[in-house]
């Protein structure tokens, strides 16, 4: 059974493979700091899913799929 990897898991892993940290995606993504740690328990809003795929140079669908 394949293993399900949550938005804030994704991005991280995302992060990682680009050598960048977690604030600096924040930062670059005009979102405050912390803010996608929280989507370990909160949904976040599509404004914010989209600057932060933008910032990753990946599609929102990418991002949002299992």
């Amino acid at each position: 059974m394949k293993e399900e990897i949550n938005l804030y898991t994704k991005i991280r892993n995302l992060c990682e493979e680009r050598q960048i940290s977690i604030a600096e995606l924040e930062r670059a993504a005009g979102i405050g700091n912390g803010v996608i740690r929280k989507w370990n328990s909160a949904s976040p809003t599509l404004r914010t899913v989209g600057a932060v795929a933008d910032v990753l140079d990946v599609t929102f669908e990418e991002l949002l799929k299992d």
